[in-house]
């Protein structure tokens, strides 16, 4: 047996341990029908009762098209029908104003029912990882804690939502680095600025001089992330205190949310 096909067998088998030890892996349930899909995001998803009917049409079709492409999986606990919806919907809202854009870079979303710590336990103590995006043998995998997942879609989230979190991520590492810099969506001459007022809000974090989330200090990648949850979940509110991080995010997405 050559060296390649040992490391191969040892790569599948790290896979199966990790996604296996701890609890049965739940297949992803059969499609709904699209008027149960309409419901589920009238009632669930904010994001989609602001579109109007054309948009709220794209908008459903990019989620039957993720749901499509995209195995949902989970450990210790069965996936239902919203948990599809707001995975799915987790990943339009970033990438809603690139009508063509796929995430090439991401086969598999794993939820678990609860937080869970870097050796992927969700019980017991130090449990506080909510969502994550795979790197190394783990590549293509996401992922996600269902009580966060919840929580980005109620009415108390706040500026905060991890699902969509993760999933800048993933268009962030889209040009090979996940660096805070989604080159794909920055044109060359921006990203020198865009990375310039990066640091000068973590700075103002810092400081104590900013409502953004201090976790956006851990590095450029996290600024990204968490100044992303923001102008998703209160556009408006981002706009006015925080004017010039707004456009930016706006050029980067193509969306404007407060206009």
């Amino acid at each position: 047996m050559t060296s390649a096909i040992i490391i191969i067998l040892l790569v599948i088998a790290a896979v199966y341990f990790v996604f296996r030890k701890k609890g049965k892996t739940t297949p992803t349930v059969i499609d709904l029908e699209p008027t149960e899909y309409q419901k589920l995001l009238t009632e669930h998803v904010a994001f989609y009762q602001k579109l109007d009917t054309t948009g709220k049409d794209r908008f459903e079709q990019k989620v039957t098209d993720f749901l499509a492409e995209t195995n949902i999986e989970g450990i210790g606990t069965e996936i239902t029908p919203l948990d599809r919806i707001l995975i799915a919907s987790s990943a339009v809202i970033p990438i809603f104003g690139f009508p063509e854009w796929k995430y090439k870079n991401l086969t598999n979303v794993i939820l678990y029912p609860d937080t869970f710590d870097k050796d992927f336990q969700f019980e017991g103590e130090n449990r506080n990882i909510m969502g994550m995006v795979g790197t190394g043998y783990m590549n293509g995998q996401m992922l996600l804690s269902r009580a966060a997942l919840t929580k980005g879609f109620s009415k108390d989230s706040g500026k905060e939502n991890a699902a969509i979190h993760e999933f800048v991520h993933l268009l962030d590492k889209a040009d090979g680095d996940t660096d805070g810099i989604p080159e794909t969506f920055i044109p060359h001459e921006y990203a020198e600025p865009w990375l310039k007022m990066m640091h000068q809000e973590m700075h103002h974090i810092s400081d104590g001089h900013s409502d953004i989330n201090p976790y956006a200090l851990t590095n450029e990648a996290e600024f990204l992330a968490v100044a992303s949850e923001y102008f998703f979940e209160k556009p408006t509110e981002l706009q006015h205190k925080h004017p010039e991080l707004y456009t930016e995010l706006s050029r980067i997405f193509g969306q404007d949310l407060a206009g």
